[in-house]
């Protein structure tokens, strides 16, 4: 285990995480058909060979836990294939750019979105190390708007995390030297792109206790999720649903 966290309040917690809280009442199962809240308009569940897919409590966010193959040279995975994610979004991925980032144990990069459209899709891995990864709902009119769920993404079982146009993304390091690689659907545009800060109490991410988090100067200062629906940053729910569905014909 990396760390130990609280009881959660909102939001969930992934079981690799949360079980060093103690024995858990009943253990997540990651398999699709597990037990857990479906959100609407998701194609349906995806196994094959290659992967296994296990929504999210929030449209348009899911995990894939891609089939690893170790032998005594190491491990072979497959961590991204077209046609697995296009089965599992619902349309294929439009590769834009990929980015990489390395932190030490404590860094807390996000809430990060991008106006829709375009917006920017993410598939997300951790290539070393250990992160929390959270997709957080910041479309306005979304039926669970304001709320998050999160998915241990680290280099053991090599799983990797969707978040579909209009989510909010965030990401604790768990370990020093965590590197972490995302896939996006649109390149980086300073003028659409936008923040909300990551310690929010309304949002009431569980972020480890005992992970001491270190913002970028920008992330800091980045305004609540209250204040940016104010000032009308947030997508909106509706827009986010047409455009992704735009994709699908």
């Amino acid at each position: 285990m990396y760390v130990k966290v609280p009881a959660r309040t909102r939001g969930r917690l992934p079981s690799a995480v949360a079980a060093s809280r103690g024995p858990p009442p009943a253990p997540i199962d990651p398999s699709p058909g597990a037990s857990h809240r479906q959100a609407p308009n998701r194609p349906a569940p995806v196994t094959s060979d290659h992967v296994q897919r296990r929504d999210l409590t929030i449209a348009d966010a899911f995990e894939l836990t891609p089939r690893v193959v170790p032998d005594d040279r190491g491990l072979f995975l497959e961590w991204y294939r077209a046609e697995d994610l296009a089965a599992a979004a619902g349309h294929p991925l439009q590769l834009a750019q990929a980015n990489c980032s390395v932190s030490r144990r404590g860094t807390l990069r996000g809430i990060h979105f991008a106006d829709v459209p375009p917006g920017q899709a993410k598939y997300v891995t951790c290539l070393a190390g250990a992160v929390l990864d959270v997709a957080v709902d910041i479309r306005v009119g979304s039926p669970t708007f304001g709320q998050w769920d999160s998915v241990l993404l680290d280099d053991v079982d090599r799983r990797a995390i969707y978040l579909g146009e209009g989510l909010g993304h965030a990401f604790l390091a768990l370990s020093d030297g965590a590197v972490v690689s995302y896939l996006c659907s649109t390149g980086y545009d300073p003028g659409a792109e936008h923040g909300i800060h990551p310690l929010d109490p309304d949002i009431g991410i569980e972020w480890p206790a005992e992970v001491i988090p270190l913002l970028s100067p920008k992330d800091a200062a980045a305004p609540s999720l209250a204040q940016a629906r104010e000032s009308g940053l947030l997508p909106d729910h509706a827009v986010c649903r047409s455009f992704v569905d735009s994709m699908a014909r």
